[in-house]
């Protein structure tokens, strides 16, 4: 326990002063430090970086203290001052078993201090498990608060899907969606016809093989649907070349406008109005105010993206949270498996297999935004009943290269039909 009480230490000590973090605060780059140490630190000095990896910060970070941390150190030390005190407790019981050699005599009174000095101990240890008790009761309420924020994004995800569910039950009964049903009648023609009324249906084996028939035809007709859908928005498909203007100083551009991709190394180019300066992303060059486009990335190779469209007004200076209230709808991948789409609270996506090109349709005047995994003709996300006022934009960030680990470009493919 020692040896994993030391690493402990180690890891919640601040490069700074070299002792465990007091009010810990994080910079941008992910390091921590005391907030007073770091404070000081940038106060005698002209610029802001990082103490620890000297990345250089353009504007001063406000600092935050790191709760979650805090509350960790709190307890290292609380742990550490019951370990000071067993060992003064031990060393007194030591200093007087040693002082009883010496004089050689056991007298009443020494009695007593051991009693006095055990009891204490006791009442000390006794004190310290209450302690720890209430703070383990403090993170179990936080773990249950987790999980009914947890509960209620698995309920607005639901939602969601019922809101699609009732759409395409709607959009069956318009002319532009009649030869959907032709599929689902073709479906069913294709099937083996049998004789219904001579089928005894009798016992629970013969309900659940007609369950389980059932379930297949839906699982086909959504597949049917959902590639008749992708196939009829391909013909929406526009030309789409990324805007140097708007580009992070960071990003490198194909000569053609139609990769992107993360360089580490910042450029000296214009800090105009229309550059994004903290966060590595690109427009595309034509905004659209009305009808319906489409287009098509390839995101092959990468272990991190953001995808969709953002609105002509967006910030494209200092911090941005990228939801919907904020001008951008827009989907991701992170940790290489991981999809989420950024739809206020960010909505987790199970995806059966791992898009290697996604499509983006928007339909301006029904407010839609959908996105599709195009290999495999199936649908990803929908942002539904949106308003929008201004232009809307291309929008693209192949995110950090991490060490190399991300270095593979998005690329804007040409759209072919689909079959």
């Amino acid at each position: 326990m020692s040896s994993s009480s030391g690493r402990l230490t180690d890891e919640l000590q601040c490069s700074i002063c070299l002792d465990v973090f007091t009010d810990p605060v994080s910079t941008p780059c992910g390091h921590n430090f005391c907030k007073t140490c770091l404070n000081k630190c940038w106060d005698n000095s002209q610029t802001c970086n990082c103490p620890y990896c000297k990345e250089t910060f353009k504007h001063r970070p406000d600092l935050k203290i790191n709760t979650t941390l805090r509350e960790v150190t709190q307890l290292l030390k609380t742990q550490k001052d019951v370990q000071q005190m067993i060992q003064d407790r031990i060393k007194k019981i030591q200093d007087v078993k040693h002082s009883a050699e010496v004089r050689k005599r056991n007298t009443e009174e020494e009695k007593a201090a051991r009693v006095e000095i055990f009891t204490d101990l006791i009442r000390s240890i006794e004190r310290c498990q209450t302690e720890l008790l209430e703070m383990m009761e403090e993170q179990q309420k936080a773990l249950e608060k987790q999980e009914e924020v947890l509960l209620e994004e698995l309920e607005q995800e639901i939602t969601e899907l019922k809101m699609r569910n009732t759409e395409l039950e709607q959009l069956s009964h318009t002319e532009d969606h009649l030869h959907l049903l032709q599929i689902y009648s073709s479906l069913c023609s294709s099937r083996n016809t049998r004789n219904w009324p001579e089928i005894s249906v009798k016992t629970d084996e013969s309900l659940e093989t007609l369950r389980r028939a059932l379930t297949q035809l839906q699982d086909t007709l959504q597949e049917k649907l959902t590639h008749t859908d992708l196939k009829r928005r391909q013909q929406y498909a526009v030309d789409v070349t990324l805007d140097p203007d708007t580009a992070h100083p960071d990003l490198i551009l194909s000569d053609d406008g139609k990769q992107v991709r993360d360089g580490d190394i910042r450029q000296k180019l214009p800090d105009t109005p229309e550059r994004f300066d903290r966060y590595i992303n690109v427009l595309g060059k034509e905004g659209f105010s009305s009808g319906r486009f489409y287009f098509e990335m390839q995101v092959k190779g990468k272990t991190k993206w953001t995808l969709g469209v953002a609105r002509e007004s967006v910030d494209r200076k200092g911090k941005i949270t990228a939801r919907p209230s904020n001008g951008f709808w827009t989907v991701c991948l992170r940790n290489e498996n991981e999809y989420r789409a950024f739809a206020g609270p960010p909505v987790s996506l199970s995806l059966r297999v791992k898009p290697q090109r996604v499509g983006v349709f928007v339909d301006y005047e029904e407010g839609l935004v959908s996105f599709y995994d195009v290999e495999s003709s199936s649908h990803i996300y929908s942002f539904t009943a949106q308003a929008f006022t201004e232009k809307l934009y291309p929008y693209f960030s192949p995110e950090l290269n991490d060490g190399g680990k991300n270095s593979t470009p998005l690329i804007i493919t040409p759209v072919k039909y689909n079959k």
